[in-house]
């Protein structure tokens, strides 16, 4: 129940580092223009920055980010794309810290798009490694995605890719500072394609709601729990690790039910058949990560599997702790986390989504 029972808390370790980690620091955030992007940088103002370096391919995005943010100074906006090593290079000089949350994510189309997935979420990722490691930049940190776990889609498996990009180079970068840290979790509620503005639309036009399985399940995360975790993977990551936020789960027949009773409608249900790719349930943890995994206050933690081959600083959530085993946990899937209807629809209200 603690991560149901402290889901809506604003960030996940509330430590006095929180002021002073930020201050004066250039931060480079790729796919800046994007929700999650809007959502960090906002953020990370009220942390007194030097710069923050927003860095887009879209330049119509670029102004509606100046426009935003009322033309704000420390606001420098990089058009570029993560495929242009030489962009990257340029964008990360001086820079202290890199949130890469650039992606290619639509997970239907990627599955017809591979070679497209390919240059974007993996020869980018490591582009963006690269450039960082070159600029001795302090931190950079992956954002992930639930479907690296256990892929089974294209949009899956190239963020798996990454993230053994982002791990892995914690262990073959020599003398360079860079410290490679990865965050995972699923879709965010409200963002850009997720579900619910999905099915608002569609219960205020009047039209039938698909629905690809009625037993599907996925976990809730709000963009602002997702930039405090980012936040806090760059305060407490030592290199190498997957944090992973202890999350609730929802039904979607049950939200779709409860969107419907908010809008006192009465739509058709349509089932359509599950996705190219698409899975039932979410998977954070499988089985083998289980072994390696620190339970940590509102988190857990991947430690990485070659960390042997390397010497770790001790992070604070491994002091006192032991990793898991499979008596404790065995994966952590949103089948396992559900929350009944009465909850979830609290837990709605309360977000001021139903």
């Amino acid at each position: 129940m603690q991560a149901i029972t402290n889901f809506l808390l604003p960030s996940l370790f509330h430590s006095s580092m929180q002021e002073s980690l930020f201050k004066g620091k250039t931060i480079l955030i790729t796919g800046g223009t994007g929700y999650l992007g809007r959502h960090i940088t906002s953020r990370l103002l009220k942390e007194d920055p030097h710069a923050i370096r927003v860095y887009s391919r879209d330049e119509v995005k670029h102004h509606e980010i100046h426009e935003r943010f009322n033309n704000e100074p420390r606001i420098r906006n990089f058009i570029g794309d993560v495929r242009d090593y030489d962009r990257l290079r340029k964008a990360t000089r001086d820079c202290d810290i890199v949130i890469h949350a650039a992606a290619l994510k639509r997970l239907d189309i990627l599955e017809y798009n591979v070679e497209e997935s390919i240059k974007t979420n993996i020869i980018g990722s490591l582009n963006v490694v690269n450039a960082c490691l070159e600029n001795n930049v302090q931190k950079a940190i992956l954002v992930s995605t639930d479907k690296a776990c256990s892929p089974i889609n294209t949009y899956g498996a190239s963020k798996f890719v990454s993230e053994r990009i982002f791990i892995e180079s914690n262990f073959s970068k020599g003398s360079k500072p860079t410290k490679f840290i990865c965050v995972r979790y699923g879709n965010v509620l409200e963002s850009t394609g997720s579900v619910i503005p999905f099915f608002i639309s569609k219960i205020k036009n009047g039209d039938s709601i698909p629905l690809t399985h009625k037993d599907m399940t996925r976990f809730i995360i709000t963009g602002e729990q997702a930039v405090e975790l980012i936040l806090d993977s760059i305060r407490y990551g030592r290199g190498g690790e997957v944090f992973i936020p202890k999350l609730p789960a929802f039904r979607i027949v049950d939200l779709i039910d409860l969107l419907k009773e908010k809008h006192k409608a009465d739509n058709r249900i349509e089932i359509v058949g599950i996705r190219p790719g698409e899975k039932i349930h979410e998977l954070m943890i499988n089985e083998s990560e289980v072994f390696r995994t620190y339970n940590y206050k509102n988190i857990y933690v991947i430690s990485s599997h070659i960390e042997r081959y390397g010497i770790m600083e001790k992070a604070c959530y491994m002091q006192g702790n032991v990793p898991l085993s499979m008596e404790s946990m065995r994966e952590y899937s949103s089948k396992d986390a559900v929350l009944p209807l009465h909850n979830l629809k609290d837990l709605l209200a309360k977000l001021g989504i139903a």
